[in-house]
C-alpha cells in the first residue's frame, strides 16, 4: 500500500515538473515570436522536431523600419507616375502653344497683309482724289481761259487727256449750274480733231454725258 502510495506520488512530482517544462518551453517560444528574446539558435533543434518555423529575425538594424521603407517607396512610385503625367501633360501643353504660336503668327501675317493693301488702296484713292483735284482745277482754268487759247490748249494735248479734261469741264458746269462749253470748244476745232474727241467722249463715258445729239443741238 505505502509502495503504491510513493508511486503514485513520483508520478504527480513528474507530471508536474514536465507541466512546468511545457510552460517555460512555450513562454520562451512566445517571447521569441514577439520578438522580446532571442532563442531561436538555443531552441531551434526542439522547434523543428515540434513543426515550429523559428521567427525570421531580420539582418540588418536598418531594416526595422521596413514598413516606413516600403511605405515611402510606394509614395515614390506614386510621385514618379504623378511626375510621368504632369511631364505628359506639359509636352502636349508645350505642343498646342505651339500650335497657337503658329496660328498667331498666321493671323499676324494676314493682318499686316489686310493692312498693308488697306494702305496701298488708300494711298490709290489720295492719288486718284489728287488726280482728279488737279483735273478739276485744270478744267476751271481752262473754263476761265479765252476759247481759243482754251482749244489751242486741247489741241496740242493728248487726245485721251483732253477727253479727260472735256469730261470733267462738262461735270464743274453741271454741279456750278453753268453753260457748259464743251460743245463750243469743239466746234471751234477742225472737224476731224473735234469728231476724234467726241467719239472718245462717247466711248469713255458710255454714251450717258455724252450724246452725238448734244454736239448737234449746242
Amino acid at each position: 500500500m505505502a509502495r503504491i502510495q510513493s508511486r503514485g506520488g513520483f508520478l504527480k512530482i513528474l507530471l508536474l515538473i514536465i507541466l512546468i517544462v511545457v510552460l517555460i518551453f512555450g513562454g520562451l517560444i512566445w517571447f521569441d515570436f514577439l520578438g522580446l528574446i532571442d532563442v531561436k539558435d538555443t531552441l531551434s533543434p526542439v522547434t523543428k522536431w515540434l513543426g515550429i518555423e523559428p521567427r525570421t529575425v531580420l539582418k540588418n538594424g536598418d531594416d526595422i523600419y521596413l514598413l516606413d521603407k516600403e511605405r515611402l517607396r510606394k509614395q515614390q512610385e506614386s510621385v514618379d507616375i504623378r511626375y510621368e503625367e504632369l511631364n505628359s501633360f506639359q509636352e502636349e501643353l508645350e505642343v498646342k502653344t505651339s500650335e497657337i504660336k503658329q496660328r498667331e503668327d498666321q493671323l499676324t501675317e494676314k493682318e499686316n497683309a489686310v493692312k498693308e493693301k488697306e494702305k496701298s488702296l488708300n494711298q490709290a484713292l489720295q492719288i486718284y482724289e489728287n488726280e482728279e483735284e488737279n483735273l478739276k482745277q485744270s478744267a476751271r482754268y481752262l473754263m476761265g481761259m479765252e476759247p481759243e487759247k482754251a482749244v489751242a490748249q486741247l489741241v496740242n494735248m493728248d487726245e485721251y487727256d483732253a477727253v479727260d479734261l472735256l469730261r470733267m469741264a462738262e461735270r464743274v458746269s453741271r454741279e456750278e449750274g453753268s453753260a457748259s462749253l464743251v460743245a463750243y470748244w469743239l466746234s471751234l476745232m477742225e472737224p476731224e480733231k473735234s469728231a476724234s474727241l467726241q467719239e472718245k467722249l462717247i466711248k469713255s463715258s458710255g454714251g450717258e454725258e455724252f450724246s452725238e445729239e448734244q454736239w448737234f443741238s449746242n
